[in-house]
């Protein structure tokens, strides 16, 4: 008797771990699988080439602000200012068009004031620059809001292959229905890894561009007033040195 049940545990096929890895699961998921991998594994790769080159992009124009607030503004001018700065310094970019404004508005034949003309050109060059700095982040808000729904695609097809797995063998043991449904498993944690990323890197990176929108539109302000100004009103700059003041004038005693 003990002879026949360890004959027939030994001819009962053992359950092979290498058929529950991740591959053997995706191929049990068939090329729709494959696809939904592909195309969620692209997501991510683009999302992170989108978040790391975004952050250089706003770390270059942070530090560009820095040398405004410390070189900019101890000046003698605003051409003079502005030979100061990088070439490609979105904060140049500004001064340019401001000064190429002030040469235009003398070309004018219809009547505009000058305040108006020089805020429009400079409302527009803030905006090109915020429009450079905001592009692809569309493409992480969209990932975020679509990749679990392609996660949840693959899911809903692995597990409608497990239940025709199931019917097809008359069971429903785990070695019948491992597969379909770890692949199903799979997907779903496949576009939650891809959603999350672009998520917090898309509400991280709109917060940086808010914090540079600000520091763009107070220089833009400042460039404005030195312009309307003739130079005479300009930023206070931390650290230069006060004007001398000037000497007492000295009082006769009347006799």
């Amino acid at each position: 008797m003990l002879t026949t049940i360890l004959a027939a545990g030994a001819a009962a096929p053992a359950a092979s771990p290498a058929n529950f890895d991740i591959l053997h699961a995706m191929n049990e998921g068939g090329v729709i699988a494959w696809s939904t991998a592909i195309i969620l594994t692209g997501m991510l790769f683009f999302s992170l080439y989108i978040l790391f080159t975004k952050v250089f992009e706003q770390q270059k124009v942070l530090n560009q602000y820095k040398r405004v607030r410390n070189v900019f503004w101890q000046s003698g001018s605003l051409r003079e200012g502005a030979a100061k700065l990088e070439k490609n310094s979105a904060y140049r970019q500004i001064v340019d068009d401001a000064l190429l404004a002030q040469d235009q508005y003398k070309e004018l034949t219809d009547p505009i004031e000058a305040h108006d003309w020089l805020h429009g050109s400079l409302q527009r060059s803030q905006d090109s620059i915020n429009s450079q700095l905001g592009s692809g982040l569309a493409f992480l808000a969209t990932v975020g809001s679509t990749a679990p729904f392609i996660g949840l695609f693959g899911t809903v097809v692995g597990i409608f292959r497990a239940l025709i797995k199931i019917g097809a063998a008359g069971d429903a043991s785990i070695g019948t229905v491992a597969g379909p449904v770890g692949e199903a498993l799979i997907m779903t944690a496949l576009g939650l890894v891809v959603a999350v990323p672009a998520v917090l890197a898309y509400n991280w990176l709109q917060r940086r561009n808010k914090s540079i929108a600000e520091d763009l539109s107070g220089f833009s302000n400042d460039v404005l007033g030195y312009l309307a100004s003739d130079g005479r009103v300009r930023p206070a700059v931390k650290g230069a040195k006060p004007a001398p003041k000037a000497p007492p004038v000295a009082t006769t005693a009347k006799a």
